[in-house]
């Protein structure tokens, strides 16, 4: 008998799931700039549902609610991934194999990411993505500002793929769920800005954004790592008796 099989998690320590939820609300924040630089002129182009002011800012809302939904399904996804992993190793080599992983992102030279990138095979499914939402953008109704936030949740991005890194590290569907949900709330006040504060997100502004994203993307990675060094520090890298808190195996 394979001696892993029987093993279920234990529930996690209160302290390590609102550490979890902080460092994606974290991720969210520090990485909205850069989601208003890339989908910024997605959500000035939603259209609004009925006049006035309250009905401009609910309906940014509801597309906004799209993007997090979306990212919640993402995260339950990953998540499950993440349990699989976890059932094999342990949620902090996990935490820090991805922050590793993350840091090694940003420090190898560019010159070599060419070699990995896999933006081509993307091409065909960002394009279906883009299609349907141009037919959506004719639609003045709630439910396809909805629609027009999920579908735009699905594009390729960085500060996402980040996001899904900690899913995976969560270790579950629903950690992974509310890890992402997080995350895009995280990205909540920044994208509802944009539709306030159009002129203040030119092209000035995502020069900069493009200089600080790897400082931020190092800065997470090296977040992750510390999660899982069990250093003692509350919210940051709590200690946890991993003999006792991972796994329960029969």
């Amino acid at each position: 008998m394979n001696p892993r099989e029987g093993c279920k998690f234990q529930p996690k320590n209160k302290n390590i799931v609102l550490m979890e939820l902080w460092t994606a609300l974290t991720i969210g924040a520090l990485g909205s700039l850069h989601c208003a630089g890339m989908c910024g002129p997605i959500a000035l182009a939603v259209p609004i549902v009925g006049k006035g002011t309250l009905s401009k800012f609910f309906s940014r809302l509801v597309y906004n609610g799209g993007r997090v939904f979306s990212y919640a399904l993402m995260g339950a996804f990953f998540g499950s991934l993440g349990y699989g992993f976890a059932i094999w190793s342990t949620q902090q080599g996990l935490s820090v194999a991805i922050g590793s992983i993350i840091v090694l992102s940003v420090l190898i030279p560019f010159s070599l990411k060419r070699f990995f990138n896999f933006g081509q095979l993307m091409n065909g499914f960002v394009a279906k993505i883009k299609k349907r939402m141009g037919l959506l953008f004719g639609q003045k109704k709630w439910h396809t500002l909805f629609l027009i936030g999920f579908l735009n949740g699905f594009l390729p991005c960085g500060l996402v793929y980040i996001g899904i890194a900690g899913s995976v590290a969560s270790g579950s569907i629903l950690g992974g769920s509310l890890y992402m949900a997080a995350f895009g709330l995280g990205t909540l006040p920044m994208m509802l800005a944009v539709s306030y504060l159009a002129k203040w997100f030119g092209p000035n502004l995502r020069i900069y954004v493009r200089k600080a994203i790897p400082v931020i993307v190092l800065f997470l990675g090296v977040m992750f790592i510390m999660r899982g060094l069990n250093l003692g520090i509350p919210y940051i890298s709590p200690k946890v008796n991993n003999a006792h808190s991972v796994t329960i195996c029969h």
